[in-house]
């Protein structure tokens, strides 16, 4: 019986990356003996044990065969008789396909290493083709190393496997998982190329891989994939200023109109707060640009339609995802638009709409018009005070 950590951990421990979670891979072991050993079992689909005292997951070396489409169609198989090579070579990429013995010695029976050191991904094997979730990873670790480079055959693999309609066998769940955990990554450009080069974004996302304004494999200086520059460059701006997913996913999608994105929306069930952001950006794209142009009584009409007064903080989110789109990269911070509504939205949350209310208190059909003028008045007093 001898254990071995495999995977992401050995990955990044020869990156010099910090290591969150280590996974075991246990092999010439049986279930009845890991228990008895003081593993409690907690694997479904096939043996896993959390160790007594440290809770780290140990896996009983394993096989696995494909038996349907999409990601779900699979047997497994343990015995004491499978070995750590059997196991690796089930794995995505060569670089996931490592193993650290007990002895701190490095397994790498598929050229990992290699791999790793020239920034390639590739996959282990043929078994690749067997689950489309490997694509959707493989973009994601892009958006992760931006610098690595996807080997040939593995793209010409993945283009294989979408026209075979693989990707189309995905839940909508597990899509987003993948999108959404891509999307706050350093560089969630790279996510989106690999998924455009290879096809696969025309089927989960095709309205964003319409809205592309480079054609397909195109590439920028240093070999970099995009799919498109502006969309590129937007998505990456939200990486480097750190923020939230709902924000991130609203300046990816703003330069779409409301109705197909809600669409895309619908269709890979994404949560409601990254779903009204990205349709309330988009929605207002326009009137945002003209912000600076507009009178006080167009702005407190879009608080309200934003519905700003409840929800300031997810207006504050959307000038942060159009901040994004306009800046250009000589001018990342240029959003003048930004400070100014916000002060404005604040003079106009200043007034105190129960003391406007209780002077309509002989007719209370007038209270919103008379809340609305109150607003209106406020903001134009600060307008004048910026413009001053």
């Amino acid at each position: 019986m001898r254990s071995y950590i495999v995977g992401g951990a050995v990955r990044d421990d020869l990156l010099g990356l910090p290591v969150k979670d280590r996974d075991w891979v246990v092999v010439g072991a049986t279930p009845e003996q890991m228990v008895a050993q003081g593993f409690r079992p907690v694997g479904k689909d096939f043996p896993v044990f959390l160790h007594p005292h440290t809770q780290e997951e140990y896996a009983l070396a394993r096989t696995e065969r494909k038996t349907a489409p999409g990601y779900h169609g699979f047997v497994f198989h343990t015995a004491p008789e499978v070995t750590l090579e059997d196991d690796l070579v089930r794995r995505d990429l060569t670089i996931n396909a490592m193993a650290r013995a007990e002895d701190g010695g490095i397994v790498d029976p598929y050229g990992g290493l290699r791999d790793l050191q020239d920034k390639v991904f590739r996959h282990v094997s043929e078994a690749f083709a067997e689950d489309p979730v490997r694509i959707l990873r493989l973009a994601r670790f892009a958006a992760r190393f931006a610098e690595f480079t996807v080997a040939a055959p593995t793209m010409a693999l993945m283009r294989a496997m979408v026209e075979a309609g693989e990707v189309d066998a995905l839940v909508p769940e597990r899509v987003w998982q993948e999108l959404a955990r891509g999307l706050m990554e350093r560089t969630p450009s790279r996510m989106l190329a690999v998924l455009r080069d290879c096809g696969a974004l025309a089927r989960i996302l095709p309205e964003l891989d319409a809205s592309s304004d480079a054609p397909r494999h195109a590439h920028i200086a240093g070999g970099t994939h995009v799919a498109g520059a502006r969309m590129a460059g937007v998505i990456d701006r939200a990486a480097a200023r750190e923020l939230s997913l709902p924000t991130r996913f609203a300046a990816l999608m703003q330069a779409l109109d409301a109705e197909p994105i809600q669409a895309a929306c619908k269709r890979l069930r994404v949560p409601s707060d990254c779903r009204d952001l990205a349709v309330m950006t988009a929605r207002e794209r326009d009137t945002l640009a003209n912000a600076l142009a507009l009178p006080a009584e167009n702005l407190v009409t879009l608080f309200e339609r934003c519905d700003g007064f409840r929800k300031p903080e997810r207006f504050a989110q959307m000038l942060l995802a159009a901040a994004c789109e306009a800046a250009q990269p000589s001018h990342a911070h240029a959003y003048p638009q930004g400070s100014y509504l916000l002060r404005a939205l604040d003079a106009a949350r200043a007034v105190n709409a129960g003391e406007v209310a209780a002077r309509c208190a002989d007719d209370k059909a007038k209270i919103p018009h008379a809340v609305h003028a109150a607003r209106v008045a406020a903001v134009e007093a600060i307008l004048d005070a910026i413009r001053d």
